[in-house]
């Protein structure tokens, strides 16, 4: 019987792969100064995160048992295809994403509906549907988290933050260790 229950366990998923942008250490570390001042103004508890986790996420793939190789494979071709010139991501809104009972994310937005990260977005959807993962792109609101806690903030305005976005890349992530595993990058170049 023990057998039987075994089988029906849940799997326990371990790993995430996902699409992201990467701020530069310089905005990084003034996002990190941000999470703190916005942390301290709103009285929120939940610690900002490490500057090198800071990250805009394109499009998550999944999370699974182990890495799937196959999807691995896809995702780094959909990444080769894409072509498109380096852009600037810019945030001047933070607020809460509600939704959950606790640990809910606190994260800079962008006022503008389209931006030029929804604009890259939509390109790598395309390049990620003549690979056969078009599956997974789907609605989009570009963020950058600063945390998680569990009060919810109003969205409201900030100075804006902002970079040049030079490369993306493809990112393995160990879920529960607060690791990222860069498993791919591409230079936004254009063609």
């Amino acid at each position: 019987m023990s057998e039987q229950l075994s089988l029906l366990a849940p799997v326990r998923k371990t790993d995430r792969l996902f699409f992201a942008l990467f701020p530069d250490a310089a905005t990084a570390a003034r996002l990190s100064e941000l999470a703190g001042e916005l942390r301290e103004r709103h009285g929120l508890r939940g610690a900002p995160l490490a500057p090198e986790r800071f990250h805009i996420t394109l499009t998550h793939l999944g999370d699974y048992e182990g890495l799937p190789r196959d999807l691995v494979a896809k995702a780094r071709e959909a990444g080769r295809r894409v072509a498109a010139s380096p852009f600037v991501p810019r945030f001047d809104r933070a607020g809460s994403f509600a939704g959950r009972a606790r640990n809910n994310p606190f994260v800079l937005l962008s006022s503008e509906t389209e931006t030029p990260v929804t604009a890259f977005q939509r390109s790598l959807g395309e390049a990620m549907k003549a690979t056969g993962l078009g599956h997974k792109a789907g609605p989009y609101s570009p963020h950058v988290t600063l945390l998680y806690d569990d009060a919810v903030i109003g969205e409201h305005a900030i100075d804006p933050v902002s970079w040049t976005a030079g490369e993306f890349v493809l990112v393995h992530s160990l879920l529960g260790q607060t690791k990222h595993l860069i498993l791919d990058r591409w230079s936004l170049q254009g063609r």
